[in-house]
């Protein structure tokens, strides 16, 4: 199982890559823990999975997926909305060609709670971040995989005072996980997890 498909087809195939090195099985599942470009937009380089995501991202992916996107693309939304530009600049520097490239929406959809025939169990928490934002919890490992489910809103769409929501994190910290990885930090053990959301 992989958990969320690299920013791009080029990122998607270095994790590939690393996998074989690893001597790792060919991925059966890939699992969306939320809509975002930088989560999503390399599931086209994953042969022969079944991608699972919450329903709340399914249409919105739809709707991402019929969009031109392309280098003049990006740069015409930017100038239409300029709180975009970090966010489409981003895009751009990781899309090495556009050929080939679609965005996929989740094949398998869940609404509360999904448990996979591995035991890997995903659920459902929205927030503030992304309203199908998915965690991906593995209790043979102690792992709780939290995607970017308590990050505030994209920066485009953030206001002044938002941050963080710790109180979600509070809500998430079980003894059965001695690890917390979110995506865009160093893991959290379960002391850390506690602290952050107390």
């Amino acid at each position: 199982m992989i958990v969320d498909a690299g920013h791009s087809p080029a990122h998607a195939r270095e994790i590939q890559s690393a996998m074989d090195a690893a001597g790792l099985p060919a991925a059966r599942w890939l699992v969306y823990t939320h809509h975002h470009w930088d989560h999503v937009w390399g599931a086209c380089a994953w042969p022969d999975v079944e991608i699972i995501g919450h329903i709340a991202g399914q249409e919105i992916l739809q709707r991402e997926a019929a969009r031109p996107w392309s280098h003049r693309y990006l740069r015409d939304e930017v100038r239409a909305n300029p709180l975009l530009g970090p966010s489409f600049r981003a895009r751009a520097l990781a899309m090495e060609t556009w050929d080939g490239f679609t965005i996929l929406p989740p094949q398998c959809t869940f609404t509360d709670e999904l448990v996979l025939p591995t035991g890997v169990r995903l659920r459902h928490v929205g927030g503030a971040h992304a309203p199908d934002s998915t965690i991906v919890l593995v209790p043979d490992s102690a792992v709780a995989l939290l995607g970017d489910c308590y990050y505030p809103p994209p920066a485009h769409l953030r206001a002044p005072d938002d941050a963080p929501d710790l109180t979600m994190v509070a809500g998430l910290v079980s003894d059965e996980y001695d690890w917390y990885v979110d995506s865009h930090s160093e893991p959290w053990t379960l002391e850390q997890a506690r602290s952050y959301g107390a």
